[in-house]
């Protein structure tokens, strides 16, 4: 439910302090609420999470939107799109105050053809995202949305953050009037 990556975060530590150019990696700072990611507009830079909590969504036609995950430490976003130079597919928001590495096209792309290390971690994150994509696809399947709700409630507890129910529904893929009756149907139980 919450995305992590400390070896990838471990990593971009490392070339932000040996940089040679400042303007390669810069360090950015999101306050609650701000987009660092616009689903559909173009993204000059690639940024991995240093610190806090962001939601990745996208707004569907129907102008619903759906969570797709919590991204935090050593996340990295906005990498497909240069890789492939498309516009922005998903929106990132700040749920919490964020630090993020922002890397420059020009310097992730020379790092992609040159650094064996950012491509095999690169592997590695894709991997993982079709993996938890699969998982969590079977596990909407296999267990009700209660379930699925108390562990949201859980992750919400142990990061000490506040989720709207708006979120909520939006990353169970359910509207808020279901939610409310989930909501009812564990208080009753």
């Amino acid at each position: 439910m919450l995305r992590t990556n400390q070896l990838f975060l471990n990593y971009i530590d490392e070339l932000y302090e040996k940089q040679e150019r400042k303007e390669d990696i810069v360090l950015k700072k999101f306050l609650k609420g701000e987009l660092i990611l616009k689903q559909n507009e173009i993204s000059s830079k690639v940024m991995l999470i240093k610190d806090g909590i962001t939601k990745c969504y996208f707004i569907e036609k129907n102008e619903k939107e759906y969570i797709i995950e919590f991204l935090s430490k050593g996340e990295i976003v906005g990498e497909i799109e240069l890789i492939r130079n498309i516009p922005c597919l998903c929106s990132i928001e700040a749920l919490t105050e964020v630090y993020v590495y922002a890397l420059s096209k020009s310097y992730f792309q020379s790092l992609l053809k040159s650094d064996l290390t950012l491509n095999n971690l690169l592997l590695d994150v894709f991997a993982e995202r079709i993996v938890n994509t699969s998982r969590r696809a079977s596990y909407q399947q296999l267990y009700t949305t209660e379930h699925t709700l108390q562990q949201l409630l859980e992750l919400q507890s142990q990061q000490d953050i506040k989720l709207s129910k708006e979120d909520m529904a939006a990353y169970l893929g359910i509207t808020v009037r279901s939610l409310n009756r989930t909501f009812k149907n564990l208080n009753n139980k």
